[in-house]
């Protein structure tokens, strides 16, 4: 059982970096359906990253460093993408994440087979920097607490500071008053002086960062450097784990943990057929369904979407 719990914290830190991102970004009132192609690119860059640095002969530190500055500047650069074509060129949001994450996807695919016998590479590497000993020490005690919750490397921490620090500064600072008024009316931010436009793109672009790390984390934590190309399905259960949080990051830190859960609990279930495992895999997206029922019966505010979620602005039309 410790076994289980441990390693649902590992993947569900996949979805939590998915869903932090995505909160960011639908805060300022967009549905980036390109967050699973996203954490494709993320997953990329941070595999180059890690990979340039451990070949170099970097201490573990920077190869940590590296991997993630990579994985969210390609995670940056398709929500840069993303923000000129819904933002700038007033394309249909919908239609150009589901683009961005075809493209993704097809980029890790495309990118897996020209590394060819360099892949292999990626397994020390991973093995190397994404210890628990570079967080904690070598010498931290062998017991139940410290394997569920000591025994990660240091990005699973990570995912969790990011989750915290965004539900601070959108529930406590101007900035994140300012993001959530964008996305709530973006007519009204505007003519209350708010940069609109500003927080769009900052939003669109720091949040497809945040999520890149997830694609990274994945390839070079989860699989130990080995290239799985499951990465854009992680990526929809990142996106139904924004619905089942309530659009709050706090919350998806103890989500991503059911999540990551109901995702792993087939491995290890015996004396029952495939099809059944199967079904299993259908439970996160049966619960997200569920809580969209749930909340559709309490129109409260706290629980509900950005009112613009999904819709343009161009400041012409007011």
């Amino acid at each position: 059982m410790i076994m289980i719990i441990t390693q649902a914290i590992r993947f569900g830190i996949v979805f939590l970096y998915g869903s932090t991102g995505e909160i960011l970004i639908e805060k300022a009132g967009h549905l980036n359906l390109g967050i699973p192609g996203i954490m494709c690119l993320g997953g990329v860059g941070g595999c180059m990253g890690a990979y340039w640095a451990y070949q170099g002969g970097a201490p573990a530190f920077i190869v940590v460093l590296l991997a993630v500055f990579m994985a969210m500047l390609f995670g940056a650069l398709g929500g840069l993408l993303y923000g000129v074509f819904t933002i700038t060129m007033r394309c249909n949001q919908n239609v150009t994440g589901l683009s961005l994450t075809t493209f993704g996807a097809g980029v890790l695919g495309f990118w897996g087979t020209q590394m060819g016998d360099k892949e292999i590479l990626f397994a020390p590497a991973s093995r190397y920097a994404f210890t628990p000993s570079l967080f904690f020490g070598a010498s931290t005690p062998d017991n139940w607490f410290t394997t569920i919750f000591m025994s990660h490397g240091v990005l699973v921490y990570l995912g969790i500071v990011f989750a915290i620090v965004v539900s601070v500064v959108l529930k406590r600072t101007r900035t994140g008053l300012s993001l959530r008024a964008v996305g709530e009316n973006p007519a009204a931010a505007d003519a209350a002086g708010i940069p609109v436009i500003r927080y769009k793109y900052v939003s669109c672009i720091l949040g497809a960062a945040i999520a890149g790390v997830g694609g990274a984390f994945y390839l070079l934590d989860c699989t130990r450097g080995s290239l799985e190309y499951v990465i854009d399905a992680m990526g929809w259960l990142a996106v139904a784990l924004v619905i089942f949080s309530l659009w709050r990051s706090n919350i998806s830190i103890f989500g991503s943990f059911i999540f990551g859960f109901l995702y792993i609990l087939p491995r290890y279930i015996e004396g029952v057929g495939l099809a059944e495992k199967e079904i299993l895999k259908v439970v996160p997206y049966a619960a997200t369904a569920l809580i969209l029922i749930v909340i559709s019966f309490f129109n409260k505010k706290e629980t509900q979407p950005p009112a613009s979620l999904g819709l343009p602005y161009f400041r012409e039309d007011r």
